[in-house]
């Protein structure tokens, strides 16, 4: 059973920086697209962060300069760090991966992160 768990999310200052981390089992991170959402109360959710199977990646451009997504394939993870933290990031942050192919894509349950001093 695909599962994508999240964790690293919690209260952070602003100005301060936090890394969340998608734990990926039953699929490769390596070769799914992998992306980070976020979703604010009464918003819209949005892409923040993407990375392909070739290792390029994009950013959202409120994020760009701040935040990176990365992976590690021997652990099957998927990282965003997160510097700079701004009050406009509080958000419930979602992993999500998206089968290159066939229209297929697995969610995580989310991780929120507060900025607020």
């Amino acid at each position: 059973q695909v599962q994508l768990v999240e964790s690293g999310g919690g209260l952070v200052q602003p100005g301060g920086s936090l890394r969340l981390s998608c734990a990926a089992s039953e699929l490769a991170v390596s070769f799914y697209t992998m992306n980070w959402y976020r979703q604010a109360p009464g918003k819209q959710r949005e892409l923040v962060a993407r990375i392909i199977r070739g290792g390029d990646t994009y950013y959202a451009d409120s994020v760009k300069g701040r935040f990176t997504i990365s992976r590690d394939k021997v652990k099957n993870t998927v990282q965003l760090q997160m510097n700079s933290l701004e009050p406009e990031d509080t958000a419930a942050y979602f992993c999500n991966a998206e089968h290159p192919e066939l229209t297929l894509q697995y969610w995580g349950q989310g991780t929120q992160v507060t900025v607020s001093s």
